[in-house]
């Protein structure tokens, strides 16, 4: 992240070295160009970004004053510059419609409905916003490419996910300019996201369930549309989803339905959208049966943090059930049991989430609860056919619910 870090402050550098006082409105949007053009240019910096070959130096040098720019438009209140001179937040303010929608009308492109487009002029007029001429005549030039930027670790759902969605973006002719970061970085993913720009993507996707991605994703006036996979409400940005709650509503249903009174979960980060819907879904379940709702062990996703939270609940001994927030967790709190000479389910029953290729080969097979990771990936690509289309219509897909899948790590509990 360092490196990464110093070469864009030297792009940065370079642009500022070149720039002059005839560079373009900081709120200009950057719109899509052919993609004979867009193959000329690869995300070479340091987020590994991919696509086409080709050196994209000179390209960066250029816009990177419009990053730049859009980067402290995103640290601070979409509102007039200090100038006095209206920006692209405050028309679509004034409209009640997102910056991506203003831009679309702005750039002539389809994709707004008749009744949203007027409104957006007549917010322009009023405010008297002049968008930069030049970005309006690029806006004809359709680059063909979809922006897909990965945040976090490269576990199996979004790794699957983001197959999916290669798959379908293939099929709908289109090519995926991707970019992938293991640990989520504001500054990093500002970058990925002004480099997809700079590739002329006609949209920008993210999958990654920290708060954190969101927020930056939010704040950034890329001039095109953006969807994200996030579990929670987010205003300004189109979501693509599962139902997290109502999976572990499932999962903790049937150990009520099995006959389980103490039930406790080992939740995912803090940080996380998913994580934060489940421990909701849980908690929920429970107190519809007026059943006592104890605090959840930390986790983190990963095997050693399940084994850790299952040597704490096993300590406490009340527990004769427990829901996990994913199957990675598990796992090593089943490695707990193991060690502690505790039967699963004779003594603890244990429900995951997610359904990982290796769930039904768990000693024991785990029940768990299935997310169809490839289906979420296509779920992403209609969505932003959808935005391409008519932005202001094109409706969130939040509401798939994930099946609950049972094996052999829950039973009745003894007596």
């Amino acid at each position: 992240m360092r490196g990464a870090d110093a070469a864009g402050r030297a792009v940065e550098a370079r642009a500022r070295a070149a720039s002059g006082p005839g560079s373009e409105p900081a709120d200009t949007p950057v719109v899509p160009e052919s993609g004979a053009d867009a193959s000329a240019r690869a995300g070479d910096g340091p987020v590994g970004a991919s696509g086409a070959g080709g050196d994209a130096t000179r390209a960066d040098a250029a816009a990177a004053p419009r990053a730049s720019a859009a980067e402290s438009a995103a640290s601070a209140p979409p509102s007039t510059d200090p100038a006095g001179v209206p920006t692209m937040f405050d028309v679509a303010r004034h409209a009640g419609v997102s910056h991506q929608t203003v831009s679309r009308v702005l750039n002539d492109l389809p994709g707004v409905a008749a009744a949203t487009r007027t409104r957006v002029r007549e917010s322009i007029a009023a405010l008297n916003y002049t968008p930069s001429p030049t970005a309006r005549a690029m806006a004809q030039r359709r680059s063909g490419s979809i922006g897909l930027i990965q945040a976090g670790r490269p576990d199996y759902g979004p790794s699957s996910a983001a197959l999916g969605f290669n798959e379908a973006a293939r099929e709908a002719g289109y090519a995926v300019s991707q970019a992938s970061m293991r640990t989520l970085d504001a500054d990093v993913l500002r970058q990925a996201v002004h480099r997809l720009v700079l590739q002329r993507v006609e949209a920008i996707v993210l999958i990654s369930g920290e708060r954190e991605g969101i927020d930056v994703l939010r704040g950034i006036d890329a001039g095109v549309p953006l969807v994200a996979v996030a579990s929670e409400p987010e205003p300004g940005l189109h979501r693509v989803s599962f139902d997290q709650a109502a999976g572990a509503r499932l999962a903790t249903e049937h150990l009520i339905g099995v006959g389980h009174r103490r039930i406790v979960h080992v939740a995912g980060p803090a940080d996380s959208m998913d994580a934060a819907e489940r421990r909701r879904g849980f908690a929920a379940a429970l107190e519809a049966h007026g059943l006592e709702v104890r605090e959840s062990f930390a986790g983190d996703w990963l095997a050693a943090s399940g084994h850790a939270a299952g040597r704490r609940l096993l300590a406490d001994g009340w527990a004769t059930a427990v829901f996990v927030g994913n199957d990675q967790m598990s796992l090593g709190l089943l490695h707990a049991c193991h060690e502690a000479g505790v039967s699963v389910p004779g003594d603890l029953s244990v429900v995951g989430f997610d359904d990982i290729p290796e769930a039904g080969y768990f000693t024991p097979a785990l029940t768990t609860v299935r997310q169809d990771f490839d289906s979420l990936g296509r779920d992403i690509m209609a969505t932003v056919a959808d935005v391409l289309r008519d932005e202001a219509a094109a409706p969130d897909r939040t509401a798939r619910v994930p099946e609950l899948v049972v094996r052999a790590s829950t039973a009745a509990p003894r007596g």
